[in-house]
């Protein structure tokens, strides 16, 4: 049952525990992601909250905004809020140094993250990933893509 899956991601020194959603690909056998068995190297399909969140409140920006988007009132506030300045200089280093993958930010723009489980599951379902970015995002994106297109 796909609901008592977890797996403990870690993405940018961060890491969480959250469930799985689906998995999308297993490289050894296709009927393991019909099943949604959690093998080593499969790609899963996981929320994105707890992800965009830290990021909201890490670099008091969120990752994944359409470009253009207008502000909330609510993120306007947060963002024109009277900070001292060790913490305002803190963020904008955190800010300047941040650069999100385009196929990265399309995926927290569509709800989801696709990672790669590093382990196996135990006796008790859970496994560890990394959220999957730049050119291996790439190429799982493509053989997802082909695979569905068969």
């Amino acid at each position: 049952m796909i609901e008592d899956r977890a797996m403990g991601i870690s993405w940018d020194n961060w890491h969480k525990r959250c469930k799985t959603r689906d998995v999308v690909y297993s490289a050894s056998n296709n009927e393991l992601a019909h099943t949604k068995t959690l093998v080593k190297n499969c790609t899963v399909l996981i929320d994105r909250t707890p992800y965009w969140q830290w990021s909201k409140s890490h670099y008091v920006l969120s990752l994944g905004r359409r470009k253009g988007a207008t502000l909330t009132p609510e993120e306007e506030k947060i963002s024109n809020k009277i900070q001292s300045k060790k913490i305002q200089k803190k963020y904008d280093e955190r800010k300047k140094n941040t650069k999100i993958n385009s196929l990265l930010g399309k995926q927290l723009q569509e709800d989801k993250l696709l990672t790669c489980t590093a382990s196996k599951t135990g006796q008790c379902g859970r496994a560890n990933g990394y959220v999957l970015e730049g050119k291996e995002l790439k190429f799982y994106l493509g053989k997802i893509k082909a695979r569905k297109g068969k």
